[in-house]
């Protein structure tokens, strides 16, 4: 047998598969360009006069011109209970707008593995994209009618499509990659989630489509992807651990695994996977419930969630949403590309993390992650309060957010995702499996939900502005996140020295 080696099928497959993963960070950057534009449509939709001082600030931050000088006539202005009522049912419009995409994650996130198991692993894959399809074009032609409908409705069914492959493309990866690159490998799912959220902030460009004539094109251009990825599907070989232990199609586990291992010497790979399956033989289905009445899967299944509640919980999306203030605050003429460098740094070290993970282990990557979040969120807030007083603080924030980016992607952010599989056998992983991408959907929606009414409510006791004091509450309840999290690491995170197969021995 050779020695483990990436082939050209086994890169075409990661690259197929990882486009699912690119939508779905796409779909999560691609709101926040636009999010004026969008907000000032819906107003003139459900004919709400606009608050031009508002946009005018806010034009002022997203733009990537200077700032317009405008003559704003009294009586386009609402005032008093009107105008408090038009901006909570803005407020509500814009949260569900953004937070309906993690309601259609949680949704289909039980329904990954099934799907995965009943059609096989490619062509649930191709009946997904029909989800993100319609999802797309919904989005794409909500300029034409109720865009607020629309939005809401297209976003929720690319909710649902990211919350099936949420499970399904970790799945995919772990099955087909060698037992020596399957971290490595893992990671690409992480990779390509934070290369969709840089490129959905580059096309989001007021000079590109993230202005008042293209916004619908920028929600809407993810369908180009969904018709790729159906056609490239058709050439991916399936999950030879699906052929031999789910369907017992040993021929075609073989004839599968020579084209991803470019070798007809298979032995290794089919001792590997007779033993997993002989392990599975023994091991029946486990329910949500036994998870965690038995003994034996409850420390794993408890740690999988937390792992997942930290990632979202820690902050990151916080950091995306508001950076752009932040960097206005510091005097930067364009804080529009400022943002994009942060995209650009969450690239560059999950980059660095697929390089780091299987040398420095998962357990020394996310506690290094973790602490390095710990501190860089306590600079950031501490920025914020002092900006008053200190200038040049302004700059200590901005210098603390690319850090935060930085520790985030070496291994919070990748890690939750492929060690879930790794801490259960057969039997228990894909219900483990679908309840750990619940957990990270419905962490994701609350965070989506109330990072808006947040700020507001912050903004109605404190002299920052909302973008400032938004991002300094988000900040210290971070804070109140990672500390634990940073404990919970050093005393419960598991050890791993390997194992068989798919299937990692992790010391709970």
């Amino acid at each position: 047998m050779t020695e483990d080696k990436i082939t050209g099928t086994l890169i075409f497959a990661v690259f197929t598969a990882a486009l699912s993963s690119f939508q779905f960070g796409y779909d999560i950057g691609v709101i926040n360009a636009p999010q004026e534009i969008i907000i000032s449509h819906y107003r003139h939709v459900l004919g709400i006069p606009l608050d031009d001082r508002k946009a005018t600030n806010n034009y002022a931050v997203n733009s990537t011109e200077a700032l317009p000088t405008v003559t704003y006539p009294a009586n386009l202005v609402p005032a008093g209970e009107e105008a408090m009522a038009s901006a909570g049912l803005i407020t509500m419009l814009w949260s569900l707008s953004v937070s309906s995409f993690a309601v259609g994650g949680m949704i289909a996130s039980f329904f990954g593995g099934w799907l995965g198991d009943k059609l096989g692993r490619i062509k649930a894959l191709m009946v997904a994209n029909i989800l993100s399809l319609a999802g797309a074009l919904l989005m794409g032609f909500s300029k034409l009618g109720p865009s607020h409908i629309l939005i809401i409705a297209g976003r929720s069914i690319s909710g649902l499509y990211c919350g099936l492959i949420s499970g399904l493309v970790p799945m995919y990866i772990g099955e087909i990659a060698p037992t020596t690159l399957r971290g490595a490998l893992g990671t690409f799912h992480q990779l390509a989630i934070v290369t969709g959220i840089l490129i959905s902030q580059i096309v989001g460009l007021e000079f590109i489509l993230g202005n008042h004539d293209l916004w619908h094109i920028l929600l809407g251009l993810s369908a180009v992807r969904a018709l790729l990825q159906f056609l490239l599907l058709f050439f991916c070989p399936e999950s030879p651990r699906y052929l031999y232990i789910t369907l017992e199609e040993e021929a075609k586990a073989k004839q599968s695994l020579k084209r991803l291992r470019g070798s007809d010497d298979v032995t290794k790979d089919i001792n590997e996977m007779k033993k997993e399956k002989e392990e599975a033989s023994s091991e029946q289905k486990v329910s949500i419930i036994q998870l965690f009445t038995d003994s034996s899967y409850r420390q794993p299944i408890i740690v999988s969630l937390m792992l997942h509640a930290a990632q979202q919980f820690s902050g990151i999306n916080g950091i995306f949403y508001y950076s752009t203030s932040i960097f206005q605050t510091a005097g930067i003429s364009k804080p529009v590309y400022a943002t994009i460098g942060v995209g650009a740094i969450n690239l560059v070290f999950t980059v660095f993390s697929v390089l780091l993970v299987e040398k420095a282990g998962r357990r020394s990557l996310f506690l290094i992650g973790m602490s390095g979040m710990f501190f860089c969120t306590i600079f950031m807030s501490l920025g914020l309060v002092l900006l008053d007083k200190f200038a040049w603080m302004s700059y200590v924030s901005m210098t603390a957010i690319f850090l935060f980016v930085s520790f985030f992607e070496i291994g919070p952010g990748p890690i939750p995702w492929f060690m879930v599989a790794e801490f259960f056998s057969q039997g228990p992983r894909p219900t483990a499996l679908a309840l750990a991408a619940f957990s990270n959907w419905f962490c994701n929606f609350l965070v989506a939900l109330c990072f808006q009414y947040i700020a507001v409510s912050s903004l109605m006791r404190c002299k920052f502005t909302e973008q400032e004091t938004g991002q300094t509450a988000a900040n210290w309840s971070s804070v109140f996140v990672l500390h634990p999290g940073l404990l919970w690491t050093l005393c419960v995170f598991p050890l791993c020295w390997g194992g068989p197969g798919l299937y990692s021995v992790y010391v709970f």
